[in-house]
This record gives structure tokens, C-alpha cells and sequence, in this order.
């Protein structure tokens, strides 16, 4: 369905704008969830910054937009799930569920 803007007012434009814009964020907030979605807190990952040697890691929590990895080198990332990719378990490293353990608490 073609929409003449050419009719539009200024008004109308600027309406369309905004509603055009919110469209695109909602779709690529969608988008960026489906992502999230593939990945679990515990998961082995990997991710590659810019000029560096990609990093395995640990998936610590979701974020609104991106995961908290913790590195093996124990540094912390907030990486968007598109620029991550689950381990292929190894001996060193398996890709088993996380299992959290109560400690007791010191008095």
C-alpha cells in the first residue's frame, strides 16, 4: 500500500516520522530479544572485540540490550548477543549446565 507524501502536511509528515521511527526500534528491540533468547546465564561463549584475538567466556546475566560475559581472564564484557557464539565443548572448558552452590555463610 503506497502512501502519497506528497499530500501529507508537515504535520502529518512529522507524525509519520515518529511513527516510522518507533516501528524500526520495536522491530530491531524484537530482533536483538529473539538473539538473546538463543543464549542461557551459564553458557559458554565467544566474541571477538575490534583489533583483538577473540575471548571465551561465561554468559553472567542478560542486560536490557546485551549479556554480561565474564572472561576467562576474568574481565567482564556487555557484548550484544549478534556478536556472539556458543563453545563447542572441550575437556577443558565442557559446555554443561551451570550449577550454582550454596556456601554456607562465615559467622
Amino acid at each position: 500500500m503506497p502512501i502519497n507524501i506528497d499530500q501529507l502536511s508537515e504535520a502529518e509528515l512529522v507524525d509519520l516520522n515518529h511513527r516510522i521511527v518507533a516501528r524500526l526500534k520495536f522491530l530491531r528491540e524484537m530482533r536483538n530479544h529473539r538473539q538473546m533468547l538463543n543464549f542461557r546465564v551459564g553458557d559458554r561463549v565467544t566474541f571477538q572485540p575490534p583489533g583483538q584475538e577473540p575471548l571465551d567466556g561465561i554468559i553472567l546475566k542478560h542486560n536490557r540490550k546485551t549479556v554480561t560475559v565474564l572472561t576467562d581472564d576474568h574481565q567482564q564484557w556487555n557484548v550484544a548477543p549478534v556478536f556472539l557464539s556458543k563453545v563447542i565443548s572441550s575437556p577443558d572448558h565442557p559446555t554443561q549446565d551451570a550449577q550454582v552452590i550454596r556456601l554456607p555463610k562465615h559467622k
